[in-house]
């Protein structure tokens, strides 16, 4: 392996567990850091965690201060509520264009098989519920047959990834998914289109509220174990 395949390497499981540190509250939304004090901890020269760390602020996890190093994004749900936005707007005109198309059922087919089944063969791990809900969104894309907006689409999930996964984590919510996801393909094979877009307003909707209730819990509780630790007074509560 050549040098550079090994840096490239060494800064994707960088990049990898730096994400699931901010995503696991193991990193808090605010606090600074160094590129020395990450290749410490990563037993890595500069160069992969540099990399690694651009490649984070690209995706909107970190951002730098030239004189004071660098930071996790401080959580600012104004951003996110701009980014769920987005993603509504997206959904709703795949779904509407979804609604008019004579092959729509062909399309679904694949969902459907995944959201149509019976209470017995709904999976009820929350991992791989939150996989599953992520890819059905992609999918309503994807069979709308625009590329442009696919890619828009996936980019935005991407940055919502962050809160989104904790969807699950919250007793219901499987379930819940499960049911509105059927409906919103019922929807759809009926050419309902103003009854689907709202279905799909509403679902995304819930979906935001119970994702803002359980990270200001666990950055709270985050925080708590920090002071905790530190025997210090415990940090402001986020809002």
């Amino acid at each position: 392996m050549t040098s550079a395949a090994r840096t490239t390497n060494i800064a994707e499981r960088i990049y990898q567990q730096l994400k699931l540190d901010i995503f696991d509250f193991q990193l808090l939304p605010g606090d600074r850091f160094s590129e020395s004090e990450i290749a410490r901890r990563m037993s890595a020269s500069r160069t992969p965690v540099r990399e690694a760390l651009y490649r984070l602020e690209r995706d909107g996890y970190v951002q730098v201060h030239f004189r004071s190093g660098w930071q996790v994004r401080p959580f600012d749900f104004q951003y996110f509520e701009d980014l769920y936005d987005v993603r509504i707007l997206l959904e709703a005109e795949a779904v509407r264009r979804l609604c008019e198309d004579k092959d729509r059922e062909g399309r679904l087919a694949g969902l459907m098989t995944i959201w149509c089944c019976r209470p017995e063969q709904r999976s009820h791990d929350s991992s791989e519920v939150a996989f599953l809900d992520e890819e059905f969104h992609f999918g309503l894309l994807e069979c709308g047959q625009n590329q442009e907006m696919a890619a828009i689409h996936r980019s935005v999930c991407e940055r919502l990834r962050i809160i989104r996964r904790l969807d699950f984590t919250q007793k219901g919510r499987i379930e819940a998914t499960y049911n509105e996801h059927s409906e919103i393909l019922d929807d759809i094979c009926h050419g309902r289109r103003d009854k689907v877009v709202n279905h799909l307003k509403k679902h995304i909707e819930i979906s935001k509220n119970t994702v803002r209730e359980i990270t200001l819990h666990r950055i709270q509780e985050a925080r708590k174990r920090y002071a905790e630790d530190k025997n210090v007074d415990m940090p402001p509560k986020v809002t």
